[in-house]
């Protein structure tokens, strides 16, 4: 196993980001920079052992700069959405950012995704490779209460796994909901409407027409998300009601995030190549690259047109804030906030 490290860019106020390239002993490659823990790329072999890269993204800084969908970083304070920007703690009213519509979505205009974090440690022992990388986010950041002190671990296992190890303080109440925000093509080109996926989550959050949950838990059955069996991405899509069609759906999963448990099992007919998701959130969020339109190249010279990229986003239910109901998102001090999601790979015949 090995970690190599090197310059990835020079960001604006003229700090450094770097490339931490983690690869293991059977050549899985990933590769992570501390500018917004984004994932720029993921090297996995296909049935006959031919490695391709997986994970949409960018070779340089620069697109990242410029802007993207989030591609492969971490999102927050609070990933996904607050409705209306606006949440009421512990009797006080906090107004947000509202960056997505009506809404608040993945942390505002600088979330987590925008920031340097720094690493804190590099290991290679018990078989697999880590980076720690660690940022403290202030009170009043993008209008969150609390001094936020984090760290996330990123490590590459002899199993084929990328673990994610979440840890996070605070010294006033606040709302956490951590998420990594990686876009998949297993296949590494076109769309990804052939892919096959299964989720452990016989019941979703319904929402309005912005995407906030209205607070009730639906069954899947019977409905075009219904993924209990494994079916093809691209065989109901175009019957979910959004626009541009496809899925961006919170789903319940079945194991409650009280342990680390599977959610959800992707896997690409033509490459062979399977994607297993674990973890210990309660839900996850399936979206199917909707408004992804051509207009951004990405490594390798490969365009990024609709439905080029799955995401399966781990993460507390959207709006949780806002919603007694759904699980607490809230930290207070003297409490620690950990969850640990797992993407793990492997082939089938």
């Amino acid at each position: 196993m090995k970690i190599d490290e090197a310059v990835f860019g020079q960001l604006p106020d003229n700090t450094t980001a770097r490339l931490y390239t983690l690869r293991n002993s059977n050549g899985m490659v990933v590769k992570v920079t501390d500018y917004g823990l984004i994932i720029t790329e993921i090297h996995v072999p296909d049935r006959q052992g031919r490695l391709g890269n997986v994970a949409l993204g960018f070779g340089t800084l620069g697109p990242y700069l410029a802007g993207h969908p989030y591609f492969g970083c971490i999102a927050g304070r609070v990933a996904n959405r607050i409705a209306k920007g606006a949440f009421t703690l512990d009797g006080k009213s906090y107004q947000l950012a509202v960056n997505n519509g009506p809404n608040h979505l993945h942390g505002g205009l600088k979330g987590f995704d925008k920031k340097l974090w720094k690493s804190s440690g590099i290991l290679i022992a018990h078989g697999r490779a880590s980076v720690r990388f660690s940022y403290t986010s202030p009170d009043g950041d993008e209008g969150y209460p609390g001094n936020l002190s984090m760290k996330v671990t990123y490590a590459l296992t002899d199993d084929q796994e990328i673990r994610m190890d979440y840890e996070a303080t605070t010294d006033k109440a606040t709302p956490v909901n951590l998420t990594n925000h990686s876009y998949f093509n297993l296949a590494e080109r076109g769309d990804v409407l052939g892919h096959e996926l299964q989720l452990m989550a016989d019941r979703y959050t319904p929402t309005d027409d912005t995407l906030i949950p209205t607070g009730t838990l639906a069954s899947v059955r019977g409905t075009p998300i219904d993924f209990t069996r494994r079916a093809s991405l691209g065989a109901r899509h175009t019957q979910t009601g959004l626009t541009p069609p496809g899925y961006d759906h919170n789903f319940v999963l079945n194991h409650g995030g009280k342990s680390l448990g599977k959610a959800a099992v992707v896997t690409e007919p033509k490459t062979g190549r399977v994607l297993e998701v674990l973890t210990t959130e309660p839900g996850i969020q399936l979206y199917t690259g909707n408004h992804l339109d051509g207009s951004l190249t990405g490594t390798g010279g490969i365009v990024y047109g609709r439905h080029g990229g799955f995401c399966l986003e781990t993460q507390h239910f959207p709006d949780s804030i806002n919603k007694p109901s759904f699980p607490s998102v809230v930290l207070r001090p003297g409490q620690t906030y950990r969850t640990t999601t797992i993407y793990k790979f492997s082939t089938v015949s």
